[in-house]
């Protein structure tokens, strides 16, 4: 239920931050989640920063209040294993992953986590171009209209289309409930360094979590050429189809979440054969790389067609020069009613 007017709220939430080379905007990450009355604790895991800026920024936005706890790694061991860190040293009963680019936007935890009837609670976020991020205008007032996904809709949420954005699912934030993941065994797969948060959503959709969804909004995303989230290694792309193997042979599942996983799997597995082809091409020149590929026919169509589909976009770019990005105004993930004000 809602606080009554003048009763202390609740501070149960555990705010999860990675960061790794994050000075310049990690203390926006923290202020923002100190700001929060429901937060209890913030614990900040250094990943293998080059240098100790990082955590000196992450100190420097320390409140006084105790809540906030850094821990720096020696190595960058990834983002699953950051945020495994920092849950097993914190204690609140929610769980609030934050990028270490992003913040929260004023009372996100308000009315989000009031109720009993979710494992997961995302809400809406707004996407915000690095160049305005300092001067972010209001955000309005949406009505929540919550409603709840399973895994077929997340899963399908997170399958790139041609000429398309992924799905917007696969950006949502939730908050999770603890005592589901210590109910269950969950943790972020460490051998993830991409699709990590896809990977333990999905796992726990197949387990049987509530995944609700609210529209007002309460993240603020800061979107930026040349993000980290962008860039990957073709083994990645190998370790998360590979995972969807996993949930399939581990977790018994209906007939359509069951096709949906599949889906994801060899939508994965595609890309992971046209990089793999593409990097062996440059390492060891086109005839052997397409030796290779003629060893393993079962690869050829998501390299012939990834290929192709490639050639098409250049062609029809037209190899023109692009003119200079122009700022983007704020959008908002989910599509969303304004609270009407009387």
């Amino acid at each position: 239920m809602p606080s009554r007017p003048n009763e202390p709220i609740a501070a149960d939430v555990c705010v999860v931050i990675a960061a790794m080379n994050a000075a310049a905007t990690i203390g926006r990450a923290v202020s923002s989640a100190l700001n929060e009355p429901r937060v209890k604790e913030i614990v900040i895991v250094d990943d293998g920063s080059r240098d100790d800026a990082t955590v000196r920024a992450a100190q420097a936005a320390d409140d006084g209040t105790g809540r906030v706890s850094v821990i720096r790694l020696d190595e960058n061991r990834g983002p699953a294993h950051a945020r495994n860190v920092a849950i097993a040293r914190s204690k609140a009963p929610f769980l609030a992953i934050l990028d270490a680019d992003d913040f929260f936007i004023a009372g996100r935890f308000d009315d989000m986590l009031d109720g009993e009837d979710w494992d997961f609670v995302a809400d809406n976020i707004v996407f915000v171009d690095e160049r305005q991020a300092g001067s972010l205008p209001e955000i309005p007032a949406f009505q929540a209209e919550p409603s709840f996904i399973g895994l077929k809709a997340f899963v399908d949420g997170n399958i790139s289309r041609k000429g398309a954005e992924r799905g917007e699912i696969g950006f949502l934030k939730p908050v999770m409930r603890r005592s589901f993941l210590d109910r269950h065994g969950l943790r972020y797969d460490e051998n993830l360094r991409l699709g990590e948060d896809f990977d333990l959503y999905a796992r726990a959709l197949a387990l049987g979590a509530r995944y609700k969804v609210v529209r007002h909004c309460g993240y603020g995303a800061v979107v930026r050429a040349g993000s980290l989230s962008g860039r990957h290694r073709t083994l990645d792309l190998k370790h998360l189809y590979e995972a969807d193997r996993g949930i399939l042979a581990s977790i018994r599942l209906g007939a359509a979440d069951k096709q949906a996983l599949r889906h994801h799997e060899r939508h994965i597995r595609g890309r992971y054969e046209l990089r793999n082809f593409l990097d062996r091409k440059g390492e060891a020149g086109p005839l052997r790389a397409g030796l290779e590929l003629l060893a393993r026919p079962s690869a050829i169509p998501a390299v012939v067609g990834g290929i192709a589909s490639d050639k098409w976009q250049a062609a029809r770019s037209g190899g023109a020069m692009r003119a200079p990005a122009q700022v983007e105004q704020p959008r908002f993930l989910l599509p969303a009613r304004k609270v009407s004000q009387k």
